[in-house]
């Protein structure tokens, strides 16, 4: 034995990935991480089979396809994904054109095990789903672009009322296309409702449904939208406000609850796509291939998974690239500050990352 292999095998594991680490130079760090983008190296640990993205206190554990459909449903476009107050977890999708089964909406429990499907009036059209809590009842919020529709159902599927776009509004001419993506929650009951592929409009609705207010419309100006995709209530400092991803300005936008802007945010900011909240930090998948984490102070500490320039939306899933994102487009914190995404991908991707200590 050389005393090169003598001191190899005197390496404690850490010491190790080290060496490897930088034996390995571009092969184990992504590209980006060598020059403009030092927040979301993703590194492949040469011990185990485990891909880490992130650094510091954010670093994760990528397990793509984590959740999997059963063999007679076949996923489309990912779109959103929420979990409920027992741990369920529910993603809603476009359905591949070759599912033998048609659901949209594919139910999990807590450890990605497939539990139930429903939804087939969602085919093509499952987009946005939010769950929120009315009393001691939960239930879901539907957007639905194929169908141009919103809903509410219950946690089973049955749909209480759906509506389309909102004649008493007053900005809808005709032929005007409204075509819902995301809901967000006020906290006294209200909901919003972003027309985020359709006119640009951002509609308030009572807890009952009632049409209430409309804010918004086509624009570059503070308070104007380009594809409003996904809206939330940011909740984590003394006053609440409305955080909308503005996605073709590229630009996350704080809102009052009556829609008066506050403030702009462009700063690493592709397309922004959706949103959640854990603590103190906001996650934004952006579909242009990253996952972004902001602090309170709405400042970027994290962009994970960066998989930027990506041209794989259309290729075989053999071709996907492990610890590198393709198009995010929506995701949710779990209750334990995991991450699940959501991939706008025809044959759909589901990753969670799991936090590391």
């Amino acid at each position: 034995m050389t005393d090169s292999t003598t001191r190899l095998h005197s390496l404690t594991r850490r010491e190790l990935l080290q060496t490897a680490t930088t034996a390995l130079g571009m092969a184990v760090l992504a590209p980006q991480a060598f020059a403009e983008r030092p927040l979301h190296p993703t590194l492949i640990d040469p011990i185990s089979p485990k891909v880490i993205v992130g650094t510091g206190s954010h670093r994760y554990e990528c397990l793509h396809d984590w959740l999997m459909p059963p063999p007679d449903i076949l996923w489309g476009d990912t779109h959103g994904v929420v979990e409920d107050s027992k741990g369920r977890i529910y993603v809603t999708h476009t359905v591949h054109a070759n599912s033998p089964k048609k659901d949209a909406i594919v139910v999990f429990d807590k450890n990605g095990k497939f539990l139930t499907s429903w939804g087939d009036q969602f085919v093509g059209g499952g987009h946005g789903i939010s769950v929120r809590k009315e009393g001691k009842e939960e239930f879901l919020y539907h957007c639905d672009i194929a169908h141009r529709k919103f809903c509410k159902t219950t946690l089973s599927g049955k749909v209480l009322w759906e509506k389309g776009a909102p004649e008493e509004s007053g900005v809808y001419k005709k032929g005007e296309a409204f075509v819902p993506t995301n809901i967000a929650f006020s906290p006294n009951g209200d909901f919003y409702v972003a027309d985020g592929y359709g006119s640009n409009w951002i509609h308030r609705y009572d807890l009952k449904g009632n049409y209430v207010s409309t804010f918004g419309g086509t624009g570059k100006e503070p308070g104007q939208f380009v594809t409003p995709h996904s809206i939330w209530l940011d909740n984590r400092n003394k006053d609440p406000l409305l955080v909308v991803a503005d996605r073709e300005n590229h630009r996350l936008q704080h809102l009052t609850l009556e829609g008066k802007p506050v403030k702009v945010y462009t700063d690493k900011m592709r397309r922004p796509c959706h949103f959640s909240i854990h603590n103190d930090l906001l996650l934004v998948p952006d579909l242009v291939s990253v996952v972004t984490l902001m602090d309170k102070d709405n400042r970027v500490v994290a962009q994970l998974g960066d998989g930027d320039p990506s041209n794989l939306r259309d290729k075989p899933r053999n071709q996907f690239i492990p610890g590198k994102f393709i198009h995010p487009h929506g995701g949710t914190f779990l209750k334990n500050g995991d991450i699940l995404i959501a991939e706008w991908v025809p044959i759909g991707r589901m990753t969670r990352l799991r936090k590391l200590a």
